[in-house]
């Protein structure tokens, strides 16, 4: 009985793979390079869009913020923009918070 079990495990042993480990750096590095495209390059590329949308950020822009303002650009300060949002009222916001550039009409008084 004991001189089966041990066959069987022996030959359970010797069928399985034993692939080298060169495949696994393979595969690791196909994972990285879809990772890369995917999800590491579009997102490096929306971060350089958007740097350059707010360093070219003038004043009479119409913008939204991430909260969802809709607004006129006011003033510009190196970290803040204030945002005029109805007549008289102007918010100050930080320049990182305006999410995007609204084409010219969107904001009316």
């Amino acid at each position: 009985m004991t001189d089966l079990f041990i066959n069987v495990a022996h030959a359970q042993d010797a069928a399985s793979p034993t692939g080298g480990g060169m495949q696994l750096f393979i595969m690791i590095g196909v994972f990285f390079l879809i990772m890369y495209f995917l999800v590491i390059r579009p997102q490096n590329k929306r971060n350089k869009e958007h740097k350059n949308m707010l360093a070219n950020l003038q004043t009479g822009d119409e913008v939204v913020t991430n909260g969802g303002i809709l607004g006129k650009v006011d003033s510009l300060d190196e970290h803040f923009v204030g945002l005029r949002v109805q007549g008289n009222v102007v918010f100050k916001v930080q320049k990182q918070s305006i999410s995007s550039l609204m084409p010219k009409g969107t904001y009316k008084d």
